[in-house]
């Protein structure tokens, strides 16, 4: 019987904070506020990672310089392994 009690509680926060994040997005949406996101805004320029094919927004690239170019990585991982192949 607890147990049942504890699933419905656990069942009832998240149906309720589910109900107010759709409440929360239609008045931000009526208010012409726009939703925090990771996605930039137009005009901002993106580079494109040389091992996944990832574009990133520059700013948050990791990059590494190779002679006179700057290549530009999505992940730590994706620079080593584009340093494991060119090595």
């Amino acid at each position: 019987m607890l147990t049942r009690f504890v699933l419905f509680l656990v069942l009832a926060v998240f149906v309720a904070r589910a109900f107010w994040r759709l409440i929360d997005g239609i008045v931000d949406g009526a208010r012409g506020r726009p939703r925090h996101s990771s996605v930039p805004q137009r005009g901002v320029p993106m580079v494109r990672d040389p091992v996944c094919g990832t574009f990133i927004v520059a700013d948050r690239a990791i990059t590494i310089a190779d002679g006179r170019t700057t290549i530009s990585f999505c992940s730590e991982a994706c620079r080593d392994k584009y340093r494991a192949r060119s090595a």
